[in-house]
């Protein structure tokens, strides 16, 4: 308790602020990206620790749905220096993707502190200074690695439901064993909302609400996605970029579209006995209400409608007008020793993927050792 609200009439002086550590860079996040950067800011000598929210690492991934699997084959999930440790044509489970994050901070030596939520950033000076609770870090170089997918993107309107109705999102949302009798509404008929809508379909009625996102002509891990896959992987990290023209040319549209269903079909979706239904614009006597003015009394709606990156902690003038981070292959030039990882389409197509993740990594800690001489062995960073 407040020592002022008990002490009335006695100064309360404000205990003094925390000693920072100092480091040369801290990133924050420890996803895929994170240990990344990580990995390759060791490689070349550097002190530095990664701040990351979770108790223990991967479990970012852990806290989602249960069926959760990759889209992209174990073949071109592994972070660098370390192959995923999955046959090469299958789709690794969200454990298995958490487990192995896991591993590969171990057998790097990560500096990792888990369970450090940071709560603000800003400059102290020439450095940068970063806050977590009661704890504080100065850096020379800071990268923001908190990941692309931070917070759902639910509607306004979602507040004005009625209280009986479950809402959950797909971070929140585990298996169906979870739900109460009654409809499910699943809002948003992109790949998450396809594959949630179709498991809860086992057990509940169920509705899809949303346009469609239309679906790949090929099956996961089939024949035509084995001989298919490798172009598109190489086109897409290495020509769909920000250095190329077609790159430039299709990231505006890119980071705006709903990617099609890769999983499961329409065909299946029906095969389900899920109805189709149109977009869900609102509310109207405490039930959703649809574009076409139907109401659906559902005891359940599952917002599946994207999710955006939070950086409202990061207090730097470093935002576009629509509130994304100003930067070029992640290097924010207003900002000297600033960078951000891990963000959809970051640098190329393929930048938010495990797979992909590398070589803007690379390209980071490569800016970082180009500015300053290096400090003390990383393995002296976090311990």
């Amino acid at each position: 308790m407040n020592r002022q609200a008990t002490d009335q009439g006695r100064d309360a002086r404000p205990e003094p602020a925390a000693t920072p550590e100092r480091f040369e860079t801290v990133i924050i996040g420890g996803g895929q990206a994170g240990l990344a950067v990580g990995h390759h800011l060791a490689r070349r000598g550097r002190r530095f620790v990664i701040l990351d929210a979770h108790q223990r690492i991967g479990d970012a991934w852990r806290q989602r749905w249960d069926s959760l699997r990759l889209f992209t084959p174990a073949r071109y999930d592994g972070l660098p220096g370390m192959p995923f440790p999955a046959p090469a044509w299958t789709f690794p489970t969200k454990d298995q993707v958490a487990d192995y994050l896991e591993e590969y901070a171990a057998r790097f030596d990560l500096p990792v502190r888990s369970g450090v939520r940071v709560d603000r950033l800003t400059r102290d000076g020439d450095r940068y200074l970063v806050a977590a609770g009661d704890r504080r870090f100065q850096a020379d170089h800071v990268v923001v690695a908190s990941g692309a997918y931070q917070r759902p993107r639910i509607p306004a309107f979602a507040v004005e439901l009625d209280p009986g109705i479950l809402q959950l999102d797909p971070i929140r949302y585990r298996e169906p064993s979870q739900l109460p009798g009654g409809g499910v509404l699943v809002v948003g008929a992109g790949n998450s909302g396809a594959e949630i809508a179709f498991q809860v379909s086992r057990t509940h009625p169920t509705w899809l609400s949303g346009p469609d996102t239309g679906h790949i002509p090929v099956r996961p891990g089939g024949r035509w996605d084995r001989l298919l896959t490798p172009p598109f992987w190489w086109f897409a990290s290495r020509v769909l970029t920000v250095q190329t023209p077609i790159g430039r040319k299709v990231r505006p549209r890119a980071l705006v579209t709903t990617a099609p269903l890769e999983r499961v079909r329409p065909k299946e979706l029906a095969g389900a006995g899920i109805e189709r239904l149109p977009r869900t614009v609102g509310v109207r006597d405490g039930l959703p209400l649809l574009e076409d003015g139907r109401v659906m009394d559902v005891t359940v709606v599952i917002w599946c409608t994207g999710f955006r990156p939070d950086f409202a902690w990061v207090d730097l003038p470093v935002f576009d007008q629509d509130g994304a981070p100003a930067h070029h292959r992640g290097v924010v030039g207003s900002q000297p020793g600033l960078y951000f990882l891990g963000l959809w389409f970051l640098s190329a197509f393929t930048s938010s993927l495990l797979g992909g993740v590398g070589s803007d990594a690379e390209h980071v800690a490569e800016q970082i050792a180009s500015r300053q001489p290096a400090g003390q062995p990383h393995r002296t960073a976090g311990r």
